[in-house]
């Protein structure tokens, strides 16, 4: 996963990743296929937490006086990873991130009221619920939430992995999806999958992966084989309907955020029971 431990560390630890690469600015975004024009992709309304990157995410039903929200990876939690079939709902949180303007400039530390949703389980997703709302953040900053989009991702999509941690910016194509993708304990369902372009390092966990055509999150950068094991830590298999296993090494994924667009309903609550909501529920409630 993109977020790793210190060397000497735990491989489970969370904590800050060290790798010595260098900020870059926003890159501009090259245009799609097709006739409509590129969208601006720039850092504004990305985030740097401590260990991984993230976005102030909202969805086309989102209004102004609710809550904003964070999106990043279930695996950067600050609480450390959680289980198989591990859901958290609702649980107090005072973590801060850091909001980056346009140029990739700190131009606020939002503060976290709560982890609205996290899970490990079939995605890789924490939804932290903010002390600000979307206008205020607006109003005060000059910065827009992105918006998830509702829709599956598209195969052959030019796409930018944007990574608030590092301020750089990650350009390749959606080069398919898997069906299943399995990490050590975990498995997750219907991943992206990155040409080889997109070579993302520790640090960009929970990037948002923006679609250039849409301008929207179409998903959430979360791991990559790097050394060509096989379904181990750090080392995502690829698994077919068959069960055939496909190793990949060099290779980058992230988690759709398409199912997700559901189950946010007023004031940003997360409504697992609602139709077309696709994240996993608490094992009391399944």
């Amino acid at each position: 996963m993109k977020s790793k431990a210190l060397a000497g560390a735990s491989s489970l630890a969370l904590a800050v990743v060290c790798l010595g690469v260098a900020p870059a600015v926003a890159a501009s975004s090259s245009a799609p296929t097709g006739k409509e024009p590129a969208k601006d992709v720039t850092f504004a309304g990305t985030v740097a937490l401590s260990n991984c990157s993230g976005s102030v995410v909202r969805v086309p039903r989102s209004q102004a006086d609710d809550p904003a929200l964070v999106a990043t990876n279930g695996h950067c939690l600050e609480t450390g990873f959680l289980g198989p079939g591990e859901v958290v709902v609702d649980r107090p949180s005072t973590r801060s991130v850091k909001l980056l303007d346009a140029s990739g400039a700190e131009k606020a530390t939002l503060k976290a009221s709560k982890v609205s949703y996290a899970t490990m389980t079939d995605t890789d997703v924490t939804l932290y619920q903010l002390t600000s709302t979307y206008g205020e953040i607006q109003q005060k900053y000059g910065i827009r939430a992105l918006e998830l989009d509702g829709r599956h991702p598209v195969k052959n999509r030019p796409i930018k992995v944007v990574s608030g941690y590092w301020k750089k910016v990650y350009s390749c194509d959606i080069d398919g999806f898997v069906y299943r993708l399995k990490e050590g304990d975990w498995t997750w369902k219907d991943s992206v999958r990155y040409t080889p372009a997109c070579q993302t390092i520790g640090g960009t966990s929970g990037s948002p992966v923006i679609d250039v055509k849409t301008g929207k999150v179409a998903a959430i950068n979360n791991t990559g084989n790097e050394d060509g094991e096989r379904c181990t830590l750090n080392n995502p298999c690829e698994v077919d309907r068959k069960g055939n296993v496909t190793v990949r090494k060099g290779i980058n994924y992230a988690q759709q955020t398409y199912r997700i667009v559901p189950c946010v309903v007023h004031d940003s609550k997360i409504d697992l029971g609602r139709r077309g909501c696709g994240l996993p529920r608490p094992a009391a409630e399944r």
